[in-house]
Formats: C-alpha cells, structure tokens, sequence
C-alpha cells in the first residue's frame, strides 16, 4: 500500500506487534552500532559501563593499560550477567553466581573448586567473548561483533554534514540530562524526530528561533542529516541573543538535527549539543535518555549571558495553545509537545477506523526513507 506521494507505509503491525519489536531487535539493533555512553564516562582503570544493544548486554571496561575493551555480558559458565549498569572494578570481574573470575582483560583466571569440579578444564578457552568498542566525536560505541572494524565505516558518509562542534571541549550539564518513556513504537518516535513538516506548525510557539522555510535535510546511507538556519530577528544580535554562551562562531550558528540510524538523534545548536538516545521496550513504549553538553565556561558567563538575552526571550517561547501549563500543548516545552503527538498517534493505531493518509512532498521525506530503511533491514536486505 502507497499513498498518492508514494510513502512506502509499513503496514499497523510493524508499530503494534512483538512480532515486528522481536525481528527490528535481532535485525536491526543486534546489527548496528550502539551507544554507549560519553568518553569522560569511562576515565580511569577498573571503570565500567554496560549497554543494551538488541539482544546483546555488552559491557565497556578500561584496562589496567587504560585500554577500552568491550565484552559481552556473560559468564561463560551459566550465562550469568557480570557487571550492572555502571561502576569500577579495580583487579577483577567475579560472576556473582559461582565466583568465576576474569581478568580486566577478559581473561578467565580462577574457578572454584577447580582440580575437583572441573578436572579438565581447558581456562584458556573461556574467556570473555570480545565485542568491538570505539570512540567517535565525543561518544563510545559498541558493536556485538569482534570484528566490527572502524566505526568510521558507519558514521564516515555522514560526518561531513554534522555540526562543526568540538564536543570533546564542551561538558555536561547535569541538568540537562533527562529520560522519559513514551507510549509510542520507537519508530513513531524516530518518524517525529525527522519529520520536518511539523515544525513551524506544533512547534510554532517554541522552535520559533529557526527558520523551518530553509530546512536543508536528506539521508547519506542509513543516517538522516537536518539543518536549519537561525531566524532572522534572533541572528540579528545572536551574540546577546543566545540563552547560553556560544559553542560555534556566530556566522556558523544554526541548527544541525541528524538521526543516525537506528535511533540516535544529535541536537547541535549555536549554544548547546544534546544527544537523543532512543531505545525501544516494546512494540508501544520507547526510553528516551537526552544528555546536553554546554560550553566549558563560568556559572558567572552563564548567568551574565542569560542576564543578556533575558530581553530578547521574554514572552517569546509560548506553547501552541494557551491555559494550564500542565497541558502539553500549552507548557512551552517542545519536547512535551512532541511526546503528546508520538503518543496520540500510537493511540490512533488501536482504532479500526485507522487508515494513513498521504504524505507531503519534502517535509515528510525523511519519514518515508526511514520507513524503507527498517523494511529493508527487517527483511535482510540493508
């Protein structure tokens, strides 16, 4: 089934069903690379962090050689999960079922019991099986595969067309980490994140800074590259303008919205850099996990910049509705706005009466690309 502008429309199921959620997960996320946290997470020797890439739990440690390693999860005795989401360990990883231990470079070193239990067992055999870890603009990756190879033959086509940012000079603002779960199909989320056709319309009162007439966006491989220019009355002035202190030179300012697939969307503007991490649990709720880095400068050349732009801002931002600021529509936060649109569109695909519509031209390109990329990926032909 197509529309008159020939959107390839996956059919309800593959946003419904666990069928659809069990095939994208071994096919897509089990084959990708996945984020896994910010470099300056893992510092130090002993340092650990593990992530959830499909239907893989792969853990990243630095080495007594601070050396990256990436393993799988698994004790190779029972299969028991190692490592919990994050911490340190400094001489060894021990399997909290039978005390199986390994080294930090994966090694197994100690088995209980081992001359009566196990007479004959071969150690050197059963280590951790290796999984592949790499660094790129800022952020660690990791890949199920050992062999993954460079993650620059993933992000390599699209890198030309991201922001000019030095991410490795910003830090994180802890504020600025947030999470929430949506009750919507993780595509939804992704197809919302891309669509441009909706910017100057449920975003007309927050995102009004950008000029959505000159979006300049198309996929390079699998991965959706996003820009848009400053308006024109907030360039005007952008140096007293910006909420926060610059991180690009002025007449580079912009905003560059990629989604690199399968769902890691980067949020690079003139003042700040975010990450947008989307990970599905299940075929109708999606994690979002955002983490906003900043420029690396005083909290006074913060509060001296908002002190400045206060004038510019005031009455500005405003949802698209007006009333209790507890209605989405009406709160001013276009995050808020767009979690409304994602999960009344889920709701949507319950009724009988459901059928999609067509498609505009360009502002919804990117939703029709995206939507062949998962087929062809679901299918095994990526």
């Amino acid at each position: 089934m197509s529309s008159r502008h020939g959107m390839p429309i996956l059919e309800v199921e593959a946003y419904t069903s666990r069928d659809w959620f069990d095939r994208e997960q071994e096919r897509i996320f089990s084959r990708t690379w996945a984020f896994a946290g910010f470099a300056e997470d893992i510092g130090e020797p002993g340092r650990y962090m593990s992530v959830q890439a499909g239907l893989n739990n792969i853990f990243i440690l630095m080495g007594r050689d601070r050396r990256l390693r990436a393993f799988h999860n698994i004790c190779r005795h029972r299969g028991t999960q190692l490592l919990r989401a994050v911490g340190n360990t400094q001489r060894a990883i021990v399997c909290p079922y039978h005390d199986w231990t390994y080294d930090l470079e994966g090694n197994l070193v100690s088995v209980p019991n081992r001359e009566r239990e196990f007479p004959d067992l071969d150690m050197d055999c059963l280590g951790l099986r290796k999984a592949s870890v790499d660094r790129w603009r800022g952020m660690l990756w990791v890949h199920p595969d050992a062999d993954a190879g460079s993650i620059m033959d993933w992000f390599g086509e699209v890198e030309p067309h991201l922001g000019p940012h030095d991410v490795d000079a910003l830090v994180e603002y802890d504020k600025g980490r947030t999470e929430h779960v949506i009750a919507a199909n993780w595509k939804i989320v992704v197809e919302n994140y891309i669509d441009g056709y909706h910017l100057g319309h449920l975003h007309s009162g927050t995102l009004a800074m950008y000029d959505h007439s000159r979006i300049e966006s198309g996929f390079v491989g699998p991965h959706f590259a996003f820009w848009e220019p400053l308006s024109p009355e907030y360039a005007e002035n952008l140096e007293r303008n910006t909420p926060y202190p610059l991180v690009v030179p002025a007449d580079r300012a912009g905003a560059w919205v990629p989604m690199l697939f399968p769902g890691i969307g980067l949020g690079e503007s003139e003042s700040s850099w975010s990450l947008f991490h989307v990970t599905p649990l299940a075929p109708d709720r999606t994690r979002v996990v955002i983490r906003t880095k900043v420029a690396n400068a005083s909290s006074w050349a913060f509060t001296r910049q908002s002190i400045r732009s206060s004038g510019f801002w005031s009455g500005k931002v405003s949802g698209k509705y007006s009333g209790d600021s507890s209605d989405p529509l009406a709160s001013g936060d276009f995050m808020a706005e767009d979690i409304y649109a994602c999960e009344q569109q889920q709701r949507s695909l319950q009724s009988p009466y459901f059928r999609h519509g067509p498609s505009s031209v360009s502002g919804e390109s990117g939703v029709r690309r995206h939507q062949e990329l998962v087929r062809e990926w679901v299918e095994g032909s990526p």
